[in-house]
């Protein structure tokens, strides 16, 4: 007879505090900063979202089901961008799937972080958005010049 798990946590919530409390999480203007300083951004949203709300140019398209396998530098499914000491930030709708995606990712030695609100507070912050599906593991074309 297999006994139930015990909780670590009582509730959603404390598994989401848990997991902020290991990220120096970023604004979208400090994450546009970090990205011009060499950050990768990753979007974990899936197609259906990304289709109804836009893509931001330039990110990674890695939908959350693959995300490790795809940035850990020594995963045989890595993508090429997934280099040792690579910092990640995780873009998700709103800043939740993507916060316990990042903690998950530096508990396997990928360094990373998300962005506060996600693509919602990155897109009222004015930053760069399209309107595009990207297909996954490849790169959001970018703005044109």
């Amino acid at each position: 007879m297999t006994l139930p798990p015990v909780a670590r946590f009582a509730s959603v919530d404390e598994l989401l505090d848990d997991a902020r409390s290991r990220l120096d999480r970023l604004t979208p203007h400090d994450a546009a900063a970090a990205v011009a300083g060499g950050s990768l951004l990753v979007d974990i949203r899936p197609q259906w979202q990304r289709a109804e709300a836009g893509e931001i140019p330039g990110a990674l398209i890695v939908e959350r089901n693959h995300l490790e396998w795809r940035l850990h530098p020594t995963s045989e499914a890595r993508v090429p961008q997934a280099v040792a000491g690579q910092q990640w930030i995780v873009v998700c709708t709103e800043g939740y799937t993507s916060s316990l995606a990042a903690d998950a990712l530096t508990s396997i030695g990928v360094p990373a972080t998300d962005v506060v609100g996600g693509f919602v507070a990155w897109q009222a912050a004015g930053l760069p958005t399209v309107a595009r599906v990207t297909p996954p593991d490849t790169v959001s074309p970018h703005l044109p010049a």
